[in-house]
């Protein structure tokens, strides 16, 4: 109630104001912050989350005029049952500075004795507070409703929206393929196209010198055969960065255990049931958990860290604990910012909660419709 009500005298003050100060609060520079305030305080009072948006002139005009309109009764009448539940205990107390009957709307006598001070009083602080517990909440509800409704974008610059976002992802997303195949090809180029190198030299000197030095020539094919070996090690490891066998041989949840059994700290791991998850979401939520494991083991000094997944409908949700330092922020250019951008590729979203001296909280949640 005391929350309603503050939101309704606000809305009050803000129609007082619209009225008093027209030729200000018309002004577009005015009316953007002006309008952009109330909306955050409408969504606050109905527990929604709005992110700031310039609008039209029109639409901040309209919610002012909507703040005459509806705003002003409804504040008006917030003050009344606040301010006359308040007012009462204070007619009881300074009974005696009132020798004529005072105006109290509900129940009003003279005040002659405190026998007669306190009932009316009490009286009118039940009455209005009772009303005021019952009918502001609804109202200041209806107001914040009403207020979020008028400042909404209309379908049109929703639309906008949604292809600015989209074209924004899609320029993300082609300049992550692009740093992962400039990766992908320096990791070929030098290590196991450096490797294979090697190897053919070594075969060609074992073929010239077979003749002339047999021994020689075996030792040189044993080691072309070790440089094999470690050849078909770096390609596949390269490989897995692409997309890790052990997705296509266990799942998410055993590739998850998996990972968190070579974390460089103790980890735990808690996943509920996911049902069936598209490749591609798999994919980012386990290279996602590999990257903040990775951060964890490298820079945060925790001693444990704890990895959750689970499915809300058509939501994957993947979140990431750790005891460390903090700090974490993914506008440094690190594996975050990678991480975020390959979550944005799907559609989703990244969050980190890193205070300095921690805990660390990295959030990721992916559509899996």
């Amino acid at each position: 109630m005391v929350r309603a009500g503050q939101y309704l005298i606000a809305t009050l003050v803000a129609a007082a104001a619209t009225l008093l100060a027209a030729p200000v609060l018309w002004v577009p520079a005015v009316a953007q912050p002006w309008a952009e305030q109330h909306r955050q305080w409408a969504a606050t009072l109905l527990g929604q989350s709005v992110e700031p948006r310039p609008r039209p002139a029109r639409r901040n005009f309209g919610w002012l005029v909507m703040q005459v309109v509806i705003g002003l009764p409804a504040g008006a009448a917030a003050l009344l049952c606040l301010g006359t539940a308040a007012f009462s205990p204070v007619v009881a107390v300074a009974w005696w500075a009132f020798p004529a009957p005072p105006w109290l709307p509900a129940y009003s006598v003279p005040i002659e004795s405190w026998s007669t001070a306190l009932p009316v009083s009490l009286l009118n602080f039940v009455l209005f507070g009772g009303l005021a517990a019952i009918a502001l909440p609804p109202l200041a509800r209806l107001h914040a409703r009403r207020c979020l409704a008028v400042l909404a974008p209309s379908p049109t610059e929703q639309l906008v929206e949604r292809v600015t976002e989209l074209t924004q992802t899609r320029a993300d997303v082609l300049q992550a393929h692009g740093a992962e195949l400039r990766r992908i090809e320096r990791d070929l180029h030098d290590g196991t196209q450096a490797r294979l190198v090697s190897i053919a030299m070594r075969l060609a000197v074992a073929g010239e010198s077979f003749d002339k030095d047999p021994d020689g020539a075996a030792e040189l094919v044993r080691q072309a055969h070790a440089e094999t070996e470690d050849a078909m090690t770096e390609l596949r490891s390269v490989i897995r960065t692409i997309y890790p066998p052990v997705l296509a041989d266990q799942g998410l949840v055993g590739a998850l255990n998996t990972l968190a059994t070579r974390a460089g700290v103790p980890t735990k791991i808690d996943i509920g049931p996911l049902g069936q998850v598209p490749a591609a979401v798999e994919a980012v939520a386990y290279f996602a958990v590999t990257e903040a494991l990775a951060n964890v083991a490298r820079h945060s000094r925790a001693n444990k860290a704890s990895v959750r997944v689970c499915r809300d409908a058509d939501l994957l949700r993947v979140e990431v604990t750790d005891d460390g330092t903090g700090g974490a922020d993914a506008a440094r250019g690190s594996g975050l910012d990678g991480m975020a951008r390959r979550t944005a590729a799907l559609d989703g979203t990244m969050s980190i909660d890193s205070p300095r001296g921690g805990p660390t909280v990295v959030t990721v949640e992916l559509p899996c419709a």
